[in-house]
């Protein structure tokens, strides 16, 4: 399979993620939840990350574990500007990139210092209000920063609805 090809499956697959991570409501206490469940899965994965989850601009939950740096905090922010800004997952935003050789963030002509169009970044959807959050892990590489998130994304739509 060619890079290209590849790069077309990978956004099928975010598509079709983001068209299943609707939620009816999503408050401070589902942030919450949200954030301690990715704790949780990085340390069952062993992993050091950088959690954030934000609602309505305000940051519900951060959590920086143990063998992280300030660099995975300062990526988060770049990465949630991006899905902040744009409305899209920060992952989506850089293979979009990379399949067209076209950058949304340079065409907007934004910093690379607030902007980052890497993995890890997932806006957050209340159906019928659109995207009102934003959850982001830094410290894995991209693809798996994302489909962290999304993973905990999914039990938390699962756990609503059930």
């Amino acid at each position: 399979m060619s890079e290209n090809e590849t790069t077309l499956d990978e956004l099928a697959r975010i598509a079709r993620q983001m068209a299943e991570l609707r939620f009816d409501r999503f408050d401070e206490d589902a942030a919450w939840w949200l954030g301690n469940d990715l704790r949780t899965r990085a340390i069952d994965a062993g992993a050091a990350v950088t959690i954030e989850v934000r609602l309505a601009g305000h940051t519900v939950f951060l959590c920086a574990m143990a063998g992280t740096s300030p660099a995975n905090a300062d990526w988060a922010r770049r990465k949630r500007d991006v899905v902040e800004l744009l409305h899209q997952p920060s992952y989506a935003v850089g293979l979009e990139a990379r399949h067209t050789g076209r950058s949304t963030l340079a065409e907007m002509g934004l910093d690379a210092r607030d902007y980052a169009d890497h993995g890890g970044a997932v806006p957050i959807v209340v159906v019928g209000v659109g995207v009102v959050g934003v959850a982001t892990v830094s410290g894995l590489p991209q693809r798996d920063d994302h489909d962290m998130v999304v993973a905990a994304l999914l039990a938390l739509a699962g756990q609503q609805s059930g």
